[in-house]
């Protein structure tokens, strides 16, 4: 049975994450480490890092973080770039402290400086961060994107040119991202289609990086490049890819986190939890 969870909110002290997951069914769980969309936050108590241990070691769930959103390794802008690489740092130090694993990081938007250049800043960006801090034991994982704008990772094969690029790609994994996906163009829809992404990703990244599953509809239309979730079976995908990647035994130890809809009631993951386990 796939490990099934959701992102969850640290408000409170980030072991109130594990709480609100029993609340809603979940047995996997994603958090920011930090405020998601500031370049510095509150140091980590260390009463705080103690609470998240024991709670995470009553319940044995997997558990991944999510970087923030400003963070862009892809930047043409060195101030921004600079601001990123003590982001990604300062979260991959706290990821560290409360013993989660995996980053899932955007690798970052090139601004109209075209790929090649993007997924060499975003190499390089990377090495420094390693070389900075080579006892780091979290790993970044490289999440597909959708592709709007300038945004990298809507291509399997840029993440791929990201890896094959880093001094160290054994401190990276990838993060695959259902919503993404469909709107950069991977059909999931059916069988055929299904088989033809996980061998494009395989190719280009690997599925033996991946850490970490994305489960989200979506919105719009295939290739429609909007990211913008829906709510299991009532997007564009449908119900079938759900139940597919679920059943897959490639992925059965995986984390497959819901970043769907919660609702005006707070409870759209609750649901969409006992959609995916009926399936």
């Amino acid at each position: 049975m796939a490990r099934l969870g959701a992102h969850v909110s640290v408000a409170g002290g980030k072991h109130k994450a594990f709480e609100r997951g029993r609340d809603i069914g979940c047995d996997a769980l994603q958090i920011f480490v930090k405020n998601a969309n500031r370049w510095r936050g509150s140091a980590l108590a260390d009463d705080e890092v103690t609470s998240f241990r024991e709670q995470h070691a009553d319940c044995g769930w997997p558990v991944v973080a999510h970087a923030s959103y400003l963070i862009n390794l892809a930047s043409p802008e060195e101030e921004v770039r600079e601001k990123s690489l003590t982001a990604l740092t300062d979260e991959l130090e706290r990821c560290d402290r409360l013993g989660v694993p995996g980053l899932v990081l955007h690798p970052g938007a090139h601004m109209r400086e075209g790929v090649e250049a993007g997924v060499e800043r975003v190499a390089r960006s990377l090495d420094r961060v390693f070389a900075l801090r080579p006892d780091l034991e979290a790993r970044v994982l490289l999440e597909n994107t959708a592709g709007q704008g300038s945004t990298l990772g809507a291509d399997f094969e840029e993440l791929g040119a990201i890896l094959a690029s880093v001094d160290d790609p054994e401190r990276l994994g990838v993060c695959f991202d259902s919503c993404h996906a469909f709107a950069a163009g991977y059909d999931l829809r059916d069988e055929e289609g299904y088989d033809a992404t996980m061998e494009a990703l395989d190719r280009a990244a690997g599925l033996a990086r991946l850490r970490a599953v994305h489960l989200n509809d979506a919105v719009h239309p295939l290739g429609s490049r909007k990211d913008r979730h829906a709510s299991i079976g009532q997007g564009e995908i449908g119900r079938a890819f759900f139940a597919r990647i679920m059943a897959d035994p490639r992925f059965a130890s995986l984390p497959m986190i819901l970043e769907t809809p919660i609702g005006d009631d707070g409870l759209g993951h609750k649901r969409d939890l006992e959609t995916l386990r009926s399936l």
